[in-house]
């Protein structure tokens, strides 16, 4: 029953994680951007980034905690 309730827990982490990576603006030009002007590539986020940064971050630290607890095997 736990293991099958940390699954979709899993599950439905991967899928936020999916739509918070969707969700963020794109940050430069590629590689191309590279040889450009520095300056904009390390431009501050603004506050809806920041938060987005956090959440994401934070999605993708509990999928990957969840993977590794459902697939060594610790709640047998």
């Amino acid at each position: 029953m736990l293991i099958s309730i940390i699954t979709w827990v899993w599950v439905a982490t991967g899928l936020l994680l999916m739509f918070l990576v969707l969700l963020h603006s794109p940050k430069g030009d590629g590689m191309g951007g590279l040889a450009a002007s520095g300056s904009s590539m390390f431009s501050s986020a603004s506050s809806a980034e920041a938060t987005l940064n956090k959440a994401t971050w934070t999605c993708l630290c509990l999928f990957l905690s969840l993977a590794v607890i459902l697939s060594a095997g610790w709640l047998k």
